[in-house]
C-alpha cells in the first residue's frame, strides 16, 4: 500500500510552489490540501481554568495551544488561504482569558444560523483576526480570487441577508469578528475566510509586515477618517490613547496625513521615540507625568483630569482635543469626555482596560460633546485602509515576531502591554523576511517600515 503524503509534506511543498517563480493559478489548484492543519486554539474544556481570577491576573500562555485541526472544505463565497503570517490583537488575548465570556458562545450562537456556519461549532477555536497569505481553494460563486493570489485579510465576516447592513455593514445584525466571533481564523496554516475578506498583499512588505495592519489600521481609519466615525478634518487636534501601541501607531499616521495635529500619550521612553520618530511633535508620556485617574478607593479623580487637560493646551497652545481617539476604556473613559472640546467627539472602540465606563455627564450634556461608537470597518474602509499600507502612505508598525508555536508568548506580552506597536507571528513563513514583490517601493520607505523594529516593548 502507498502511504498517504503527511499533511506536514503537503504543507512544505505548498511553501515550495509559494517561494517559487513562475507558478501558475493551474499549479496552485493542483497542489495537494492537506486534511490537517496546526492552529492557535483554546478549548472548550478549558473555559473555566481562569475561574477567580481576575482578568489582569490570567495568562494566555496557558490557555492557547497548538493543535491539529481538521481542513475545513470553502463553501460558496469562501476562501481557504494559506497563511504565511498572522499578528496578535486584543481580541485574541480577550479570547485566551475568556473575558468578558468565552467564545464558544459565539460559535454556537453562529452555528444555529445555517449548515456552513454550523462547521464553527468545535470543542476548539481556532483564532486570529489578521493574517497575509496565498488563496489556496475558492468556493462556488466566488470570482475576484483565484489560487495563487497573494491577499491580506480584514475581520469582518457578514451574511447580508438583512436590510439593515446594505447601507453600512457593521450595522448588519448578522455582522461577526473573523477569529473571535467566528472559528478558522488566521493563527493557523491554513484559514478559511468570507471572499469579500480579501484585498491585495501590499507588495513591498513581508508576509509579517503585511499580516500586521489589517484589525488595527482598519480600525483607526473608521474611527477618525470614516463619516461612521469622526470624520477628521485638516486642522483638527487628536488626542491619542495608546499612541505608541498597536490601534494608536497607525493612527497617529493617520492623524499626521490628513493634516490633524495629534497629541499622543504613551506609557513610556521607547513609545514616545517612536511617535516621535513617526512625525508626532506632542507627547505625553505617563510615566514620566504620572497622572492617576482614579484614586486609592477606585474613585475617579477629577483633579487629574484638570491637571491633564492643562497639559494637553500647554501643549497645543490653548486648544483643547476636537477628537478623542479612545479604546483604553475604563482607566481613561472619563477624563476623554473631560478633555474634549466644547462640541468635540469623543470616539470610541475596544475597552482594553475595562468595559464599564464612567464619565462626569454634566461635559458631555453641557459642552454638547458627542460619543460615537466605532466596530473595525467595513469592506469599502478596510479597503481604503489597505490602500494607505499599498502606497506607501501608512506604514506596518510591527515590532517582534514569533513563531506558530510561541504565540501563546506573543498574546502574553500583549496582554502584560509589555509591547510596542504590533506582535507579528510566523505561520507557514520559514522565516522573516520572505515575501517581498516590489524591492523598488521597499527601499523608499524601508526605514519607515523598520521604525518599531528596534522597539524594546
Amino acid at each position: 500500500m502507498i502511504p498517504l503524503p503527511r499533511p506536514e509534506d503537503l504543507l512544505e511543498e505548498l511553501v515550495s510552489a509559494i517561494a517559487a517563480e513562475g507558478t501558475s493559478v493551474a499549479d496552485f489548484a493542483n497542489l495537494t490540501v492537506p486534511e490537517s492543519f496546526r492552529g492557535v486554539v483554546v478549548l472548550a474544556g478549558e473555559v473555566d481554568m481562569f475561574e477567580g481570577l481576575s482578568p489582569r491576573d490570567r495568562d494566555p500562555g496557558k490557555s492557547l495551544h497548538v493543535h491539529d485541526v481538521a481542513t475545513p472544505e470553502p463553501g460558496p463565497g469562501e476562501v481557504l488561504v494559506a497563511v504565511m503570517a498572522s499578528s496578535i490583537n486584543y481580541n485574541t488575548v480577550w479570547s485566551s482569558i475568556f473575558e468578558p465570556m468565552d467564545t464558544f458562545r459565539f460559535l454556537k450562537r453562529y452555528a444555529r444560523t445555517g449548515p456552513l456556519a454550523a462547521r464553527h461549532d468545535q470543542p476548539y477555536h481556532v483564532l486570529g483576526s489578521d493574517l497575509a497569505g496565498v488563496v489556496l481553494r475558492t468556493g462556488a460563486g466566488v470570482r475576484r480570487w483565484r489560487p495563487g493570489d497573494r491577499v491580506v485579510a480584514h475581520c469582518l465576516s457578514v451574511e447580508l441577508n438583512e436590510p439593515d447592513g446594505h447601507d453600512d455593514t457593521m450595522l448588519d445584525p448578522e455582522q461577526r469578528i473573523w477569529g473571535y466571533e467566528t472559528n478558522f481564523g488566521g493563527l493557523a496554516e491554513l484559514a478559511l475566510v468570507k471572499a469579500n475578506q480579501l484585498m491585495p498583499k501590499p507588495a513591498h512588505l513581508t508576509w509579517e509586515e503585511g499580516a500586521a495592519s489589517g484589525l488595527v489600521n482598519s480600525t483607526a481609519y473608521r474611527q477618525l477618517v470614516s463619516r461612521n466615525g469622526a470624520a477628521m478634518k485638516q486642522g483638527d487636534v487628536v488626542l491619542i490613547w495608546g499612541a505608541g501601541g498597536g490601534l494608536g501607531s497607525y493612527a497617529t499616521q493617520l492623524v499626521l496625513n490628513g493634516g490633524g495635529v495629534p497629541v499622543c500619550v504613551v506609557s513610556g521612553a521607547d513609545k514616545e521615540a517612536r511617535v516621535r520618530e513617526m512625525g508626532a511633535g506632542l507627547v505625553i508620556n505617563r510615566a514620566d507625568e504620572d497622572f492617576q485617574f482614579w484614586t486609592g478607593d477606585d474613585a475617579a479623580d477629577p483633579r487629574e483630569w484638570r491637571r491633564f487637560g492643562t497639559r494637553i493646551r500647554e501643549l497645543t497652545g490653548g486648544d483643547d482635543p476636537d477628537i478623542v481617539f479612545e479604546h483604553p476604556g475604563r482607566q481613561t473613559f472619563g477624563v476623554s469626555v473631560y478633555v474634549a472640546r466644547r462640541g468635540g467627539t469623543v470616539v470610541t472602540c475596544a475597552s482594553s482596560s475595562g468595559y464599564r465606563h464612567e464619565y462626569d455627564n454634566r461635559y458631555l450634556w453641557m459642552g454638547l460633546k458627542r460619543i460615537v461608537g466605532s466596530h473595525f470597518a467595513n469592506y469599502r474602509e478596510a479597503w481604503e485602509a489597505n490602500r494607505l499600507i499599498a502606497k506607501g502612505m501608512v506604514h506596518p508598525t510591527l515590532s517582534t515576531v514569533y513563531s506558530l508555536a510561541d504565540a501563546g508568548e506573543a498574546a502574553r506580552q500583549v496582554h502584560g502591554n509589555q509591547h510596542s506597536g504590533k506582535v507579528g507571528v510566523l505561520c507557514l513563513a520559514p522565516r522573516e523576511g520572505l515575501g517581498v514583490t516590489d524591492p523598488e517601493t521597499r527601499a523608499r520607505h524601508v526605514n519607515a517600515i523598520n521604525r518599531f523594529r528596534t522597539a524594546s516593548g
